[in-house]
């Protein structure tokens, strides 16, 4: 009798941990997947977290972190979006989503775009991977350099669309996902393309349809990725936007599709009740200047590193954001204009929720012998006066 209690008692436990890792039971929303997150995109700051480190199968939530390096293609100039890029024999040999590319076949940046984000085109992935940076492998290797410096730390990519049948090391955490969806989101292209939710290709002849249904049905949608495959489940990371909130949803591991829309819009609608964006009115100390030693002029202006400064807080607790401002007493040249020599951070009580750089407004340089005499030769004239 003893060991048959034992055994199902081993059994309840195994039934109980199994839900556990599948649902958060006391969490404010109700989320059934494997983990997820849900983060204020205007300051990066968390506002719900499941399992958010756990490294699980991204599937093709893997695109995000491929649109980003086209994206940063694209600006800096390397790429251009009427530029024309063949299909490889090895990016069409790429099965799941795709847009049936044939060897040799060429379109252009632009479209190619809207093939990954609206229907999640592997071959199209690949062959604009292999444009930007010559090979898939090297493409690979930029995905996961980046990642590096965006702080993904339960991030791998061993390929740049998410299919997983063959691979061991590819994974990725509902934290990271969110990370990139961040800095892609900061491109206003991109919203082109994942906010459609149908478009077409090949003169009409190929029409496409956004994976992300949330895009439709969901008020303020904007994006921004699914992911789907036997190894990583049903996976999300909708992206929504009303006025100037704007929170990203991450769900991985959920069994159903419609378990993971449904996630996702739950988050988001949590995020959307219980939070609020605000802007908090901003002074710059000593009338927004500072001395500086070693240099022609004797002050040098203060500006802020960014027009506009966001903040996630608790509806209702907007007027009870303070900060704290760092500034040294004088600065010394030679300073470039945009500089950092400052910061400010925003707090709630005792929560920073988060910080933007003090700059230097204008160029000083370092005072050499001519300036010098001219400096002197004017303190002169004023002192004679």
């Amino acid at each position: 009798m003893k060991k048959l209690f034992a055994l199902l008692l081993s059994a309840v436990l195994v039934l109980s941990g199994a839900v556990c890792a599948f649902a958060k039971e006391d969490a404010p929303v109700k989320v059934v997947a494997k983990a997820a997150v849900l983060m204020d995109l205007n300051t990066g700051k968390v506002l719900y977290a499941m399992k958010e480190n756990d490294r699980l199968y991204p599937a093709s939530v893997t695109k995000i972190m491929s649109l980003l390096l086209v994206m940063e293609a694209v600006e800096s100039g390397k790429i251009k979006l009427t530029d024309k890029v063949a299909a490889s024999e090895n990016a069409v040999s790429f099965g799941g989503s795709q847009i049936w590319l044939e060897v040799g076949e060429e379109m252009s940046v632009d479209d190619m775009l809207k093939a990954v984000s609206i229907a999640s085109a592997n071959d199209a992935c690949t062959a604009l991977g292999e444009y930007v940076s010559g090979s898939s492998e090297a493409f690979v290797g930029a995905m996961n350099a980046r990642a590096k410096q965006l702080g993904m730390k339960n991030t791998h990519f061993e390929n740049c669309t998410g299919l997983d049948e063959t691979e061991k090391n590819h994974y990725s955490s509902a934290l990271d996902i969110a990370l990139m969806s961040r800095a892609l989101m900061r491109y206003d292209l991109i919203k082109k393309y994942s906010a459609t939710w149908m478009d077409s290709l090949r003169g009409g002849k190929t029409e496409l349809v956004n994976t992300n249904r949330l895009v439709r049905f969901y008020q303020g949608c904007v994006g921004l990725k699914t992911g789907t495959t036997t190894k990583a489940g049903f996976c999300l990371s909708a992206v929504a936007q009303r006025e100037e909130s704007c929170l990203c949803a991450v769900v991985l591991g959920s069994k159903t599709s419609q378990e993971r829309f449904d996630s996702a819009a739950a988050l988001l609608d949590y995020g959307f009740a219980n939070f609020e964006t605000v802007s908090p009115r901003i002074t710059l100390p000593q009338g927004g200047s500072l001395p500086v030693e070693g240099a022609m002029q004797s002050t040098v202006s203060l500006s802020l590193a960014q027009k506009k400064v966001l903040l996630s807080v608790p509806k209702g607790e907007g007027a009870n954001v303070s900060t704290k401002i760092e500034l040294p007493e004088k600065l010394r040249a030679p300073l470039e204009k945009g500089q950092t020599v400052g910061k400010i951070t925003f707090y709630l009580g005792e929560e920073p929720l988060g910080s933007v750089g003090i700059v230097a407004g204008e160029s000083a340089e370092l005072l050499n012998f001519w300036g010098a005499l001219e400096k002197l030769f004017k303190s002169g004239l004023t002192n004679f006066n």
